[in-house]
């Protein structure tokens, strides 16, 4: 079955359409087919420039008057970056009330993770390994934003990323097919509710598709994946969404294998459209179709309105190319008006999927009152808590024992920095709001915290720390805040170097020096090359920037409040020259077999390649840290994985039983894993795929048997054939707590 933005509008027969925040009017959206007919009767009725003025989304700027005429005149279909409750109002009005036809506007903003309550990066997110915790967070952001009128977010980003150069990996859920379609799911529900209301807000799944694997983790870079790479690997998130009922999508900026996405009928056409059914609305990035014009694809601005319209775009934000161009194209045949009449379509049925034309409105006064409710502040802590990554904890230093330790010495130039807390794309995030961990700590531990920043800023290059070291010889145990400041990662932030920047390991050494215990606290945007510092701490929590309550949850896990259970989404490196190195590679020829590293080489007279292996002399072949991988203040012990058959039908499902026990002293949370490899196929399988996973909580000392049932055309994969099927043969499966454990259960399929 198809699951369709006209399917959707289904459930809202018999759903009430609350105004925001409360109170107002009550109304519903009819049958698919009653607004389908609504569609119909608005488009029969809108002239030529009318329908263009849909398809023209501008960014707010200045007073409304600057801009009032056009939407009197419907050449604005909508409008982002406007968060001002009051002139969405006015907006709105003018639209309705003043325009020919009364079509409300579209109000979009990028809320990627968080509006004014902001929650961890998609990163982050995407570390919880928890979908209902993300799907909360999302529903959290919707009811902030739509509060204040904006009904449309550009998120969540599906790009699969595997080189953490590559700034946007920071808004995306890392380097996993199977996580990423989890995360998409739980985004999708969280913006626009499971039952969709006023304070539904229009998920965009973007950016369609491949622009994660950007040539050498270069922004706007080109991407060169096949159709196999693109269906197997980069697809299958979309389609999740898609399935999950998300209305809108957004194009790339990457050209792939030589085609822009904005131009891609294949995509965006051949299987958005013909293969999946979805019938939401398609919209550009920034100016990503006038964009094609540099990327040689078109000869002028008109050119490339014509492409880009061919290719299934509905909506171009901030390039004025339809808006400029298609009534002369229409006009000399170049576009045929039902190639805009069916973009049209897929706009309004959105914007009457939301309930707009019914209540377009926002009251200004209760919206203040939803912005970082107590609940919102709650969920986002509780998130942050559960992103959080223990990555190493020599002796059990951590948690910290609040009877024994007297003096703490707080450093670092990420312990009170409010703005960079809250990561990238936090346009609506206010310092003042945010807790930082050096207030949080100060209220856990009071009047045993000292507070010695030692660098002002990440860059910060620095000789000598006289003053911090001495700070350190006075205190019980060190804690080192450091890492990367928000401008740092995201859009157009990549880098080429992954270290720790400035003298932050200097300062993570000279800590050391001190004699004293030292637990680092890196915060950032992206899997850092950390493996340098690792012997200057005694034990290291991996925080991925996690919001206005990043503090408290970094001090609740430092306190042992809470209990870390964050595990990686995506491969730590340990220098950058190993990029790109993921899990789920393909098997090789010659896979490693622990091959001597350059230290070990005697110096040989000759070379051959007998009985060598792929790996790198001076790294060898392995991570700093597997994808999955988490400490906890607790142990967990994997016993009995078993299937309940050695073959399988195609149709059938795997039943997988386990038993898993908390080993330790804490009640704590294990994510449980699930992976498959296909042994053979008619094309290279990977080592391994993430097939299931699931956040189990015991209790100290807890044992618990645990069933999972996984289907087995979950793996299908796209062959030799160019079909979606599953081939018969050998596989093994693993049940362990990350990628590089367990141990492997054979079975076949007939």
């Amino acid at each position: 079955m198809r699951i369709t933005v006209k399917s959707t509008l289904l459930i809202l027969a018999s759903a009430l359409m609350l105004q925001s925040c409360g109170g107002g009017q009550v109304s519903t959206v009819g049958s698919d087919q009653e607004t389908e007919k609504r569609i119909e009767s608005i488009l029969s009725r809108m002239t030529l420039a009318e329908k263009i003025g849909q398809m023209n989304q501008v960014s707010a700027g200045g007073d409304v008057a600057s801009y009032a005429e056009a939407l009197r005149k419907g050449q604005i279909g909508s409008v982002l970056n406007e968060v001002d409750p009051e002139k969405v109002n006015e907006l709105q009005r003018i639209c309705v009330e003043e325009s020919r036809l009364g079509i409300p506007l579209l109000v979009a903003r990028d809320v990627i993770h968080g509006f004014h309550t902001v929650f961890p990066i998609p990163l982050g997110l995407a570390a919880t390994f928890d979908p209902a915790l993300v799907e909360q967070g999302a529903r959290v952001a919707a009811v902030e934003a739509s509060a204040q009128g904006v009904r449309w977010t550009f998120s969540p980003m599906l790009d699969i990323a595997r080189d953490p150069r590559w700034g946007r990996i920071a808004e995306g859920s890392g380097e996993d097919t199977y996580l990423d379609a989890r995360m998409a799911e739980a985004m999708v529900h969280g913006y626009q509710g499971r039952t969709p209301d006023s304070t539904s807000v229009a998920a965009c799944i973007k950016h369609f598709v491949g622009y994660g694997a950007a040539e050498g983790g270069r922004d706007y870079n080109s991407t060169f994946l096949t159709e196999r790479q693109l269906r197997n690997i980069y697809l299958p998130p979309f389609e999740a969404a898609v399935r999950a009922g998300a209305q809108t999508l957004m194009t790339s900026f990457n050209d792939n294998d030589g085609v822009p996405s904005t131009g891609n009928a294949f995509v965006l056409r051949d299987v958005l459209r013909d293969e999946w059914g979805f019938d939401g609305l398609v919209v550009t990035d920034w100016n990503s179709m006038g964009e094609m014009v540099s990327h040689g694809f078109g000869t002028d601005r008109k050119d490339v309105v014509a492409k880009a319209l061919a290719a299934g775009v509905d909506m171009d934000m901030m390039t004025f190319g339809f808006i400029s161009h298609l009534e002369d194209l229409v006009r000399s045949g170049a576009v045929s008006e039902k190639a805009i009449d069916n973009a049209v379509r897929n706009i309004l049925r959105v914007k009457l999927l939301l309930g707009l034309f019914e209540n377009p409105y926002v009251d200004v006064e209760a919206s203040r009152a939803v912005q970082y409710a107590p609940a919102h502040l709650e969920a986002a802590c509780r998130t942050a808590e559960a992103s959080a990554v223990l990555l190493k904890n020599d002796n059990g230093v951590l948690p910290l024992d609040s009877g024994e330790v007297r003096r703490i010495l707080v450093t670092g130039p990420l312990a009170d920095a409010p703005h960079d807390q809250l990561g990238t794309w936090s346009f609506d995030g206010e310092k003042d709001h945010t807790v930082t961990p050096l207030a949080a700590l100060r209220e856990r531990f009071p009047g045993k915290v000292d507070y010695v920043p030692g660098l002002r800023y990440s860059r910060e290059e620095r000789e000598r720390f006289d003053d911090v070291v001495a700070a350190a010889r006075r205190a019980d145990v060190v804690i080192a805040f450091v890492g990367e400041e928000a401008i740092l990662s995201g859009e157009a932030h990549c880098l080429s170097n992954l270290d720790l920047i400035g003298s932050q390991s200097a300062l993570l050494k000279a800590l050391r020096a001190s004699g004293k215990r030292v637990v680092a606290v890196v915060m950032a945007g992206r899997p850092l090359t950390i493996e340098r510092d690792l012997p200057n701490c005694d034990a290291l929590l991996y925080s991925f920037h996690p919001g206005t309550m990043g503090g408290p949850a970094l001090a609740r896990l430092i306190s042992g409040d809470a209990v870390p259970s964050g595990k990686t989404p995506v491969t730590f490196l340990r220098t950058v020259g190993q990029v790109p190195m993921y899990y789920n590679h393909n098997m090789t020829g010659r896979p490693y077999n622990n091959e001597r590293l350059l230290k070990d080489i005697e110096l040989e007279a000759g070379q051959t390649s007998l009985g060598n292996t792929s790996y790198y002399l001076d790294s060898g072949a392995a991570p700093l840290f597997p994808f999955g991988f988490g400490l906890s203040y607790t142990g967990f012990a994997y016993s009995g994985a078993r299937l309940d058959k050695d073959a399988y039908s195609p149709s059938d499902s795997l039943s997988i039983s386990v038993t898993l026990s908390n080993t330790g002293k804490y009640d704590g949370a294990e994510v449980v894993q699930v992976y498959v490899r296909d042994l053979v196929g008619s094309v290279t399988r990977p080592v391994k795929e993430l097939k299931y996973f699931e956040k189990v909580w015991l209790k100290a000392g807890e044992s618990r048997e645990l069933s999972f049932s996984i289907p087995v055309s979950e793996l299908a994969f796209w062959g030799l054939d160019g079909r979606k099927k599953v081939e018969a043969g050998d596989f093994l499966l693993w049940v362990a707590g990350d990628s590089a454990t367990g141990e492997p259960i054979p079975f076949k399929v007939l």
